[in-house]
Order: C-alpha cells, then sequence, then structure tokens
C-alpha cells in the first residue's frame, strides 16, 4: 500500500477537475478545505482499572448543500489528514448521488480486536459526549465506517439521546433497525459498487455474466459485493483480506468463504482454494473486473502499471493514488470512482435519515429500487459529461459535477458575515 497522503490526493483530484470549471482561486481553496476539525483525547477506564487514553476527530469538511454526514471508524492508523480526507470525499459523494447532504468523517485510533465489548462500549460514549455539542439531525449525522456498525451507532444515539434528555433516532445513521435502522443498510455499499458494475458493462457493451471478478477486501463492502455479482452470475475467482489472498479458477461461493472467514478469522486456508496469492498478485489478476474493498491508496503508480482488469469499481475510499489513476486512464482501464461506486452506503443512510425524520419506515425492496434508480441515473450523468466534456477520466467526470453543486450551493448561500 502507498504512504501517499489522503488529504493531497483528495486536493488533487479536486484540482484536476477544477480546470474544467469556471472557479476562482478562493472558491477552490474553500472546497479543497474542510470547515473545522475537532481533535481531542478520550480517557477511557478499561475494564482492570485503568485509564487509557485514545486520540479521536470529527472532520466537518463542507456543509452547504445539508447537514454533514460521514462514517466514524476505528482503526490504529486512523490520523488527522486521513479524516479530512474522508470527510472531503464525503461531501463530493453526496453531491455526486444529488442528495441533500455535505461531508463529514470521524475517527478514533484504536485497533477495537485488543479490547472486551465494555471497553468499547465506554470507548464509544466519550467519544458520543465529545461529539453532542457538534452532531444532531440538522447539524452532522454520522455513521459507521472501518471497524464499526450498527452496535456502535445505538450505543452513540442513545447517549446523545440521554444528554440531550430526547428522542431523535435522526442523529445517526447504520442503526440496528430496532433503534430506527433501514432496511437494506447493511448491503448498500456493496450492493451500490456492484450496481455500478453493472452499468459501466452495459456501457462497455460486455456481459456481466460469466465475467471473471477479484475482490480486494472482505470485510461488509467486500463480500457482499461478491455474493451480490455472483448471484448476477459473473465467476469470483480471488478474494483477500489483511492476511492474504485465495484463488480459484472455478467461482468461490462467497457466502461460503464469508463463513470460513467468520470461523477462523481469515479467508486464508479456505478449502475451496487452488492457490494463495499476495495482495499486489490479486491486484494485479488478468480479471474483467476487480473491487477493491479494503483501504485507501492500495493501488500506486508502480502497481497500476501492473493492472490487467478491464473494470475497476472502488468499494473502497481512495484506492487508487492520484499518479495511479493517470496510469489506468492512458491504459484505457475505466474506473468507476469511488465517490460514486460506493455511494451506497450514504445513500441509505440518507433514506434512513428521511424515514427517522418522518417516522415511517419503507420496506427493502423500495430501498434498493431506490437506491439502484439513483446510480443507475448519476452513472448516466457521468458518462455524459466525460463524453461531451472530453474529460480524462469518469473520476474527472464526477468531480466535475460534484464541485459544480456544491459550488451552485454556496453562491445561492452567499457569504456571511
Amino acid at each position: 500500500m502507498s504512504d501517499v497522503n489522503p488529504y493531497q490526493s483528495l486536493r488533487t483530484q479536486i484540482g484536476a477537475a477544477a480546470q474544467y470549471l469556471d472557479i476562482s482561486a478562493g472558491q477552490l481553496e474553500r472546497l479543497k478545505t474542510p470547515e473545522r476539525i475537532l481533535e481531542t483525547n478520550l480517557s477511557v477506564e478499561m475494564d482492570d482499572g485503568s485509564v487509557e487514553v485514545f486520540r479521536a476527530y470529527r472532520s466537518q469538511f463542507n456543509g452547504d448543500r445539508g447537514p454533514y454526514k460521514g462514517g466514524i471508524r476505528y482503526h490504529p492508523q486512523v490520523d488527522r489528514d486521513e479524516v479530512k480526507a474522508l470527510s472531503g470525499w464525503m461531501v463530493y459523494k453526496t453531491a455526486t448521488g444529488d442528495i441533500p447532504l455535505g461531508g463529514g468523517k470521524g475517527g478514533i485510533v484504536i485497533d477495537p480486536s485488543n479490547y472486551s465489548e465494555s471497553e468499547l462500549e465506554r470507548v464509544t460514549r466519550s467519544f458520543a459526549k465529545e461529539l453532542t455539542p457538534l452532531i444532531g439531525a440538522d447539524r452532522d449525522v454520522p455513521a459507521p465506517d472501518v471497524n464499526t456498525g450498527q452496535r456502535e451507532m445505538n450505543w452513540i444515539k442513545d447517549t446523545y439521546e440521554t444528554l440531550e434528555n430526547t428522542t431523535e433516532p435522526g442523529v445517526i445513521t447504520g442503526k440496528d433497525l430496532a433503534s430506527g435502522g433501514s432496511e437494506g443498510r447493511v448491503e448498500a455499499t456493496g450492493r451500490s459498487t456492484v450496481v455500478a458494475a453493472r452499468e459501466a458493462f452495459e456501457y462497455l457493451d460486455k456481459e456481466i455474466e460469466g465475467a471473471t471478478v477479484a475482490v480486494q477486501g472482505y470485510g461488509n463492502a467486500g463480500w457482499i459485493a461478491a455474493k451480490l455479482i455472483h448471484e448476477m452470475g459473473a465467476n469470483v475467482v480471488a478474494v483477500s483480506d489483511s492476511r492474504g489472498a485465495i484463488y480459484s479458477e472455478a467461482s468461490f461461493d462467497p457466502v461460503a468463504v464469508k463463513d470460513y472467514k467468520r470461523e477462523t478469522g481469515s479467508v486464508v486456508g479456505s478449502p475451496d482454494a487452488a492457490a494463495e496469492l499476495t495482495n499486489d498478485e490479486l491486484l494485479t489478476l488478468d480479471v474483467d473486473l476487480l473491487i477493491p474493498a479494503a483501504l485507501e491508496n492500495a493501488i500506486d503508480e508502480s502497481l497500476a502499471h501492473e493492472i490487467s482488469a478491464d473494470v475497476i469499481s472502488e468499494a473502497a475510499n481512495g484506492p487508487i493514488t492520484p499518479a495511479a489513476d493517470d496510469v489506468l486512464s492512458d491504459r484505457e482501464t475505466l474506473v468507476i470512482p469511488d465517490i460514486l461506486a460506493n455511494a451506497g452506503g450514504v445513500i441509505v443512510s440518507y433514506f434512513e435519515w428521511v424515514q427517522n425524520r418522518q417516522r415511517f419506515y419503507w420496506s427493502e425492496e423500495r430501498v434498493n429500487e431506490e437506491l439502484d434508480s439513483i446510480i443507475v441515473e448519476q452513472f448516466g450523468n457521468l458518462v455524459e459529461a466525460y463524453e461531451e466534456r472530453n474529460l480524462p477520466s469518469l473520476r474527472t467526470a464526477a468531480y466535475v459535477i460534484a464541485l459544480q453543486r456544491v459550488m451552485n450551493a454556496g453562491e445561492q448561500r452567499g457569504t456571511w458575515p
């Protein structure tokens, strides 16, 4: 994995798209820079009575189009620049999807595997206490991200409601159904990744059925994408997690691989695997579709020269560095950018937020239909901008569209004071 600074990657991507817009230097800098960042230290008592201190962040990047929106991740590599980058990507993700939200992101520097459930609850509630003055259904609406899920969102919701003496399910999304969550939320990121890939294959006049697929990362987004693309008739020939990758010429059963990972902690060693690969070997396999679903900067410039996939659908945030993007563009590899491909998570979070505000809940069928409709419409907009403006990539097209939408909202609001 490259050590490219993700915040610099974001700024580079925005700058590249801004060349195709009429935008002043001041406007551009505003669109590249977060509005505010909370940086705090959480002092939390452990089960043995000792106290540990955890660094935590919340970046609110831009709220011109609506409340800040974005996940909270628990990972030892969380840092200020990563959170800034992720909050910025979220701004342009919500704008690409054309949903009325801004962008934010949060994180705690922690390896959750080293802590008990009760310790993680205290860490989460401590962070929620720090977030309470900043968040709210009309201000900032967090959600799950790496190593967080419904459990942590339920804790944050309860902490907020207790401190504010209110009932406000829309303060956070990605909750359990009993706590006001939405049907279809768990599968949403993987689903949008696959729907976008389906549209790309149709655009290229290629068939999904029988296509070969490699999935890097077998967390929630990766394994759901593998399952859904398998159900469409594609052959999932390689998958990986942090411990390594497995390969088979015959398609894996994604559910069986997930069950094996749940039992053993890794996909490595699966009885259905014909061979084990390194992470880089998986990324450079000659497949029809590659789905990077791990962390940012997985594909750098040197690795990009070895990429053989025809289509890449980004389930992870920022998995391709800007320099690698240029290489892939030159090689005519069609990359569906993260700010559309994996936008299902935030789109269905938006649906959850709407349902929370209305206290009226949708069926899973309706959620999936609405999500499919948005991805299809916005993919069409990307292709139209890409072709009509003769842009170098779909990513540039996505940023051109998103920047224009955010810029328009900012201009309409005006500058105060």
